[in-house]
């Protein structure tokens, strides 16, 4: 096995999960009712205990020394390989409703995938993450159902919430080197054979939802290479403002 790609396949998963958990832990205290400020600070402690977990398994091997909390608090921004979907600001619970379905329905089929990985540690992670992923689409499945087929406005809402992100979702399945190799060792997952797949189920809960699927082809990039949009800068930099503050501080 290659240690370099398979510390890079890692970090990318560790990446998605610790940007989209840091991305949710903003609505606690801000949730539009007591048991959603609840649910998405729960929901965000799941993403960041997965990324810990990715995180302590890439520091074993990690050429520099760095342990979890430094990979995942000291780096710069080139440096981080999240899909560019995660780090987008929250905007309104629609926004962040939409972004949760589009991404946990792909991230429960991947992980399903994973479970059949010829590495251990993987095949062990995706086996704990699924139990809460399900959850996660579960619990975001049903807000697009209510806010779809509920008022004007929360279906107004919700439909554009869903065609704004949609030009960031073609990311989630792109193959790269990094990915095909993981592919070939046997460890990895084929992300482009997920896309029919999810892309059925999607339509049948926004046709139950009375909502359109978007159509563009078109979509951004880049995220995978540590090319990100300008709104990463402002999250790291409320992310990591304690490590940098107080180096090496230990709680």
């Amino acid at each position: 096995m290659n240690k370099e790609i398979y510390n890079k396949y890692i970090i990318r998963l560790a990446d998605d999960a610790l940007i989209l958990g840091q991305r949710l832990s903003e609505w606690c205290g801000h949730g539009p009712i007591l048991e959603e400020d609840i649910a998405l600070a729960n929901i965000s402690l799941d993403y960041i205990g997965q990324a810990t977990n990715l995180f302590k398994q890439a520091s074993v091997a990690d050429e520099l020394g760095r342990d979890e909390d430094a990979l995942a608090l000291a780096r710069m921004e080139s440096e981080y390989n999240n899909a560019l979907l995660l780090e987008l600001p929250n905007g309104d619970y629609a926004f962040t409703i939409a972004r949760q379905y589009y991404y946990t329905s792909f991230y429960l089929l991947f992980l399903e995938r994973l479970k059949q990985s010829s590495d251990s540690f993987l095949a062990g992670f995706a086996e704990k993450s699924i139990k809460e992923v399900r959850y996660h689409v579960q619990h975001a499945g049903d807000w697009m159902l209510r806010m779809g087929d509920g008022t004007e406005e929360s279906h107004t809402r919700i439909q554009e919430a869903l065609h704004q992100l949609w030009p960031y979702l073609g990311e989630l399945f792109e193959m790269d080197d990094v990915e095909r190799a993981t592919v070939e060792e046997g460890y990895g997952v084929d992300r482009s054979l997920l896309l029919d797949e999810w892309k059925m189920k999607l339509s049948d809960l926004l046709s139950e939802a009375t909502l359109t699927l978007p159509e563009s082809a078109w979509h951004h990039t880049g995220g995978r290479h540590g090319r990100h949009t300008e709104q990463m800068g402002f999250l790291l930099a409320e992310m990591q403002f304690l490590q940098r503050a107080y180096p090496g501080a230990k709680w």
